[in-house]
């Protein structure tokens, strides 16, 4: 099914009628969309990047198991998988990412990753934002200000998240201050499931397209009736806008041929693998190719307290490897991996020791990103960490400035500042710095 998110709302006895009616067909989930020529070129065209996926491990990937082994440490520390070398001369990562191996021209691993908390819930909020946790304020989420900044193409969702697996206990992924306009549009359908078609693109509650329409001229109606005996209706011009917006994706022809992965040769879906993260990734890119500009793969599992080595070996690990390195060579194909950013990245890292169930947990003290695209330069390892993984030793990198560096790819200016509905002032740029030996 795909969803409208929306975050709390107003009590029903403070909603009027003309609201009632509204929250009843919309969920409280207009888009902005604003005129998409018109802020395309106010970004210019020296942008380097128009279009983001984020691949998300949900519970925190092991960055010793993945990306930052250490061969050379004691077992409890480098565990039970080996290494294998890489297309990038030296570089070794875990020899359960053979594909990916082959890929490392097409990314940038950063090795000196660091989340400063290491609960879920807070972790996803800030490393989705770049901002740390306060409980004054959600922080919108990366993908939210690039919806606002960055419209979609007409009759697409700039914001898209497939799959569940986001935390949003404390805003994670979500659009906080900046209104539920700009939360994203959540795909929780399987697209590797045989039921999976783009008649699965439905309103909260299993409302169809033509539900939605019949509700809309009712809606209509009343509106010429009430707007005879209203002088002034505050916001209802805004309403008017969202309303209309998110009716136009739901029925677009373009959003459902966007949505209908039997375009795709059965011998390309094979190359993504056949499950859920697998063709995830395959939508993803066709979901950017039509025009959707910020694109969330969530893939859930990696919170490996127990059984790391058995649940990375059998399910994850080989899930990443086909999906991620698929993405990577079918954007190059396309020419899209030149104007897409594909980041990898996770709540935080895992313990360097493996504990007594088999398993790591959480870490905040280092973790391994991967990073390509868009500009980005690729074919290189960034930072590094200890000999146990446990600190970044140089050019340590946190969510801020990756949020900072992507807004900038974007050619989204820095000194945007936002206005809470309270009236707080908010800049759009977290406390983080352009990676600028990454880029240009």
């Amino acid at each position: 099914m795909f969803r409208f998110l929306h975050g709390s709302t107003r009590d029903c006895d403070g909603i009027s009628r003309r609201e009632f009616l509204r929250v009843g067909g919309l969920g409280l989930a207009g888009l902005t969309l604003a005129d998409a020529i018109r802020l395309e070129a106010q970004a210019g065209s020296s942008a380097p990047a128009r279009n983001v996926i984020l691949l998300w491990m949900q519970g925190g990937a092991s960055h010793i198991d993945t990306f930052d082994p250490k061969p050379d440490a004691p077992a409890e520390i480098r565990g039970e998988f080996g290494t294998i070398p890489t297309a990038l001369p030296g570089v070794r990562i875990c020899e359960h990412l053979p594909r990916l191996a082959q890929h490392l021209d097409k990314l940038t691993i950063i090795r000196s990753g660091y989340s400063y908390n290491a609960g879920h819930g807070i972790a996803d909020a800030y490393m989705l934002s770049g901002w740390r946790f306060t409980p004054a304020t959600v922080y919108p989420a990366m993908g939210s200000v690039i919806a606002k900044e960055r419209p979609a193409e007409p009759g697409m969702p700039p914001y898209i998240q497939l799959g569940r697996y986001v935390d949003q206990k404390t805003g994670g992924g979500l659009a906080g201050y900046l209104g539920n306009e700009h939360n994203p549009f959540v795909m929780t359908s399987d697209p590797n499931a045989k039921s999976f078609s783009v008649d699965g693109i439905t309103l909260p509650g299993g409302l169809s397209a033509s539900r939605f329409d019949r509700r809309r001229r009712m809606l209509d109606h009343f509106d010429q009736w009430q707007d005879r005996l209203e002088s002034q209706v505050s916001d209802s011009g805004a309403m008017d806008h969202f309303y209309e917006k998110a009716f136009g994706i739901v029925t677009s022809p373009r959003a459902k041929r966007a949505f209908d992965l039997s375009e795709e040769d059965t011998h390309l879906r094979d190359q993504y693998g056949r499950n859920t993260f697998g063709q995830s990734c395959l939508l993803a890119r066709r979901l950017v190719e039509s025009g959707v500009r910020f694109v969330t793969v969530s893939f859930g599992g990696w919170d490996t307290h127990q059984n790391n080595f058995v649940s990375l070996k059998d399910r994850l690990l080989p899930r990443l490897d086909t999906g991620y390195s698929a993405l990577l060579a079918d954007l190059k194909a396309r020419g899209l991996l030149d104007q897409t950013i594909v980041l990898w990245s996770g709540d935080f890292g895992r313990t360097p020791k493996v504990n007594s169930a088999a398993g790591r947990d959480h870490w905040a003290g280092s973790m391994a990103f991967g990073i390509g695209g868009g500009g980005i330069r690729v074919g290189e390892v960034y930072g590094a960490s200890d000999r146990y993984a446990e600190q970044p030793t140089n050019r340590m990198v946190q969510a801020e400035d990756l949020v900072t560096t992507i807004y900038s790819q974007l050619g989204i200016p820095l000194d945007i500042q936002y206005t809470a509905p309270d009236g707080r002032p908010f800049p759009i740029r977290p406390r983080g710095n352009v990676l600028s030996d990454l880029v240009g």
